[in-house]
């Protein structure tokens, strides 16, 4: 098995790993399908009712972020997934008993919004910091690029599936399917070799939240990366509410090509798990190369001119954005000791899906005010300011300069280490 999937020669992964892929197309099924039934059953294609669902969703995340890192760290991480997972279930089978009943109204919609964004503040730190108790710590890196692999894949399929089943019989079967998939990953907990996991040591006392607040503070490197992903998952990656107003409003199309939008995106953030599962560490430059390749792609389909051309753009969008988050996620749990990692992770989800309750209403405001494109463009100009903002920052740490090429009228970028006494006069640049 070559490197790329080294971490489903670990047992236990493998066994997880399956069942998440699962419930992962079972997730995007329903997240398409909540999508079309806000924007065309329960509202006239608002923007800002999606907008609000949105932001229902990941507010959570940041409220409880502290309480959910602390007992991360303090109980069982596959106890706690097992009560996250069929809490996220029990959630999507009432929304379907709903729609299949005729009673959902939009006021239920974000209440059942609320709740599963409740139950995701606690398992998202959970199931990221639960990667390294199944391989241990060489294999960290790559079962974080096979976690988002597993992911992306499901966005490959499940967007698809579910356009092709809600333009045939609807939105119910499509919120049923999403019910029925937590069944898989509960059972792949169930089935996990106990012996074989690698626990981190639980903590134990008060101070939890405080002290794990007080390492992140210590840290620059990591509070850069939080700046970043939440800059990208603000105003970014609402592709969610993006796709599906570009899809319907700008090029007039239906419930199978808003789908299919979602299995192209996939194409470019598989191909970017796959690409960071193989690598052994993550880099600082690759990470900073993605995001500015992610402004210029998004700007891009931003004026897309036709359906195909935006659907292929979506390529590179999904690509970038995903090498961004791969790198930063696998970066921070590398770098985070091991007894503390539940609560950093508690702090760094909620700083990058955090931030969509602000970004999310605020993006769909942009497209009732200002039309459908803005709402990409808006991300574009973010995460530009974004890149230039950490590369200014790395800049003035590193103290990195420019030199100019002996004999030649070119530039070379050089360390400080490097420098001549005159060359401090120079500008200075930003490498990694």
């Amino acid at each position: 098995m070559s490197t790329t999937f080294a971490s489903l020669r670990v047992p236990n992964y493998r066994t997880y790993f399956l069942g998440g892929l699962v419930s992962n197309v079972g997730t995007w099924m329903g997240r398409v399908a909540q999508d079309w039934l806000v924007l065309t059953q329960l509202t006239d294609h608002s923007a800002s009712a999606l907008g609000v669902v949105t932001g229902l969703q990941f507010a959570p995340v940041v409220l409880l972020a502290p309480w959910a890192g602390a007992a991360a760290d303090r109980f069982p991480k596959r106890t706690i997934l097992l009560w996250t997972q069929a809490a996220l279930g029990l959630t999507a089978a009432l929304t379907w008993l709903l729609v299949v009943t005729g009673t959902a109204q939009l006021w239920m919609i974000y209440l059942l919004a609320l709740a599963q964004g409740a139950a995701a503040a606690l398992d998202n730190p959970t199931r990221q910091a639960f990667a390294s108790e199944l391989v241990g710590p060489d294999l960290i890196g790559n079962a974080v690029g096979l976690n988002s692999a597993s992911f992306n894949a499901a966005r490959l399929l499940g967007p698809a599936v579910a356009g092709v089943v809600i333009g045939a019989w609807g939105t119910g079967p499509a919120f049923g399917v999403n019910a029925l998939s937590f069944a898989a990953v509960i059972l792949s907990l169930t089935r996990l070799r106990v012996s074989d996991l690698h626990p981190a040591p639980l903590r134990r006392g008060g101070g939890a939240i405080r002290e794990g607040l007080g390492y992140v503070r210590r840290r620059p490197d990591i509070m850069l990366l939080m700046f970043i992903v939440f800059m990208l998952g603000t105003f970014g990656m609402n592709f969610q509410l993006t796709m599906a107003l570009m899809a319907t409003t700008v090029f007039g199309r239906g419930a199978e090509e808003y789908g299919l939008l979602g299995s192209i995106m996939a194409i470019g953030s598989l191909s970017a798990a796959l690409l960071s599962a193989r690598r052994a560490q993550p880099r600082l430059r690759v990470l900073l190369l993605a995001l500015g390749g992610f402004t210029l792609a998004s700007a891009a389909a931003a004026a897309a001119p036709s359906y195909a051309a935006f659907a292929l753009l979506l390529i590179p969008c999904g690509l970038t954005a995903l090498t961004v988050m791969t790198t930063a996620n696998a970066s921070v749990q590398l770098s985070v000791d091991p007894e503390m990692r539940g609560r950093v992770m508690a702090l760094y989800m909620a700083i990058f899906m955090g931030g969509t309750p602000l970004g999310a209403p605020f993006i769909g405001w942009v497209g009732d005010t200002f039309g459908a494109r803005w709402t990409i463009g808006v991300g574009a100009v973010a995460t530009g300011i974004a890149c230039l903002a950490a590369v200014a920052y790395i800049m003035v740490s590193d103290g990195v300069r420019l030199r100019r090429r002996p004999g030649s009228r070119r530039l070379e970028v050089v360390h400080p280490d490097q420098l001549e006494p005159h060359d401090h006069d120079l500008a200075e640049v930003v490498t990694r």
